[in-house]
């Protein structure tokens, strides 16, 4: 029995992922932090799709969170041949005023666990000859973002992160897809201090939206996804203009916190 692996799977992205996958008779591993939340997730997804689901509480932030996660799986003996890593979080506020602590924990999940999952899975799945990677990155990583430096240069690393190692795994059997929405009505606006940014009150794509995007470019093996049409409009004309003008525009789009 084969299954799909999901960090962040409590809610938003990773939550719409665990029912796309699971709409798809995908046997789910869910990792996240809240036992609780998994746990009910289980439940629901479990007995609407008859699948078989095994939930793993972790806290990703931690050193070597990643190695005893992929150690339970093989001690139980679960194959894991899709790995989607989608936790993470981001941060909108001054870099030099921030909680430096808060910086750091955000480095560490959204980039070293995101390459310390893709190492350990990606391995296993050269192994066996078969395998799918779906790194969840953003439209943040296409530019430098005032007020939201780290975490537009974590996304940046999980975008060019995945089509370097895609593409090492050519004909290897594994493939690695980077998936890069723009906004996403998943309640992440809020934690990230981005509710009252010009770019989320103009609206935002749904997370079911997002996720069936995402399923279907892990399935096919495409290096990127973006999240629309204005996503992919939007990373075209960053690589045309000016870094630094790029960057006055972005933000000007992301204003309307005061800082």
């Amino acid at each position: 029995m084969t299954y799909t692996l999901i960090t962040g799977a409590s809610g938003g992205i990773g939550y719409a992922l665990a029912k796309e996958f699971a709409a798809k008779k995908h046997n789910l591993i869910l990792v996240a932090r809240s036992n609780d939340k998994l746990l009910n997730i289980s439940q629901e997804i479990g007995s609407k799709f008859g699948i078989d689901i095994v939930v793993i509480s972790a806290d990703l932030i931690k050193e070597n969170a990643a190695q005893e996660v992929f150690d339970k799986t093989i001690k139980r003996s679960l194959t894991v041949d899709i790995l989607v890593n989608n936790a993470g979080f981001g941060d909108y506020t001054l870099f030099h005023s921030s909680d430096w602590s808060k910086q750091k924990r955000m480095i560490d999940l959204n980039v070293t666990a995101v390459a310390d999952f893709t190492y350990l899975f990606g391995n296993e799945m050269k192994k066996r000859g078969y395998g799918r990677i779906l790194n969840v990155a953003s439209m943040a990583g296409f530019f430098a973002i005032p007020y939201f430096g780290t975490y537009c240069a974590t996304k940046a690393f999980v975008l060019n992160f995945s089509l370097a190692v895609n593409e090492e795994l050519r004909g290897t059997g594994v493939s690695v897809t980077a998936l890069c929405p723009g906004p996403v009505d998943t309640g992440f606006e809020n934690a990230a201090n981005l509710k009252y940014t010009k770019l989320f009150m103009t609206g935002a794509y749904s997370a079911e939206k997002i996720a069936k995007a995402g399923y279907r470019a892990v399935m096919k093996e495409k290096a990127v996804q973006y999240g629309g049409f204005v996503v992919a409009l939007l990373n075209f004309a960053s690589r045309l203009l000016p870094r630094t003008l790029v960057t006055k525009i972005a933000k000007k789009m992301m204003g309307g916190m005061g800082i």
